[in-house]
């Protein structure tokens, strides 16, 4: 059995989405993650930001923050499923192993729950 690693996930979704159709893709996200063996132990919602360059005609994208925890045999999983949704305009999985590093994600990960429950 693999050992669980601490994940964060990054992902930018269209700005032409709805209130309610960014919600939805945000809770769509989460349990594809959650059905994937990850847990979710906080989550930053940065909202809508400009670009840093124009991706699929969009100047601006709606950036939101994941942390969890999970087997590293989930995230191919959940990256296909990223992959097939066409109003994720970018993401990124970023990996915490070290001692340092999973020290730095726990800071990261209290922070924006923190945020969250302000």
């Amino acid at each position: 059995m693999s050992k669980i690693k601490h994940y964060e996930t990054m992902f930018i979704l269209k700005p032409t989405l709805t209130d309610e159709e960014t919600v939805a893709q945000i809770d769509t996200i989460r349990g594809i993650i959650e059905k994937n063996g990850g847990e979710i132990i906080s989550a930053d919602n940065v909202g809508q930001r400009e670009l840093a360059y124009e991706i699929e005609k969009c100047k601006r994208g709606y950036y939101y923050v994941i942390y969890f925890q999970g087997n590293p045999a989930g995230i191919a999983e959940i990256e296909r499923n990223y992959r097939m949704n066409e109003n994720l305009i970018r993401f990124i999985f970023i990996k915490y192993d070290s001692k340092k590093e999973v020290a730095s994600w726990t800071k990261m990960s209290d922070e924006a729950a923190k945020k969250a429950n302000k």
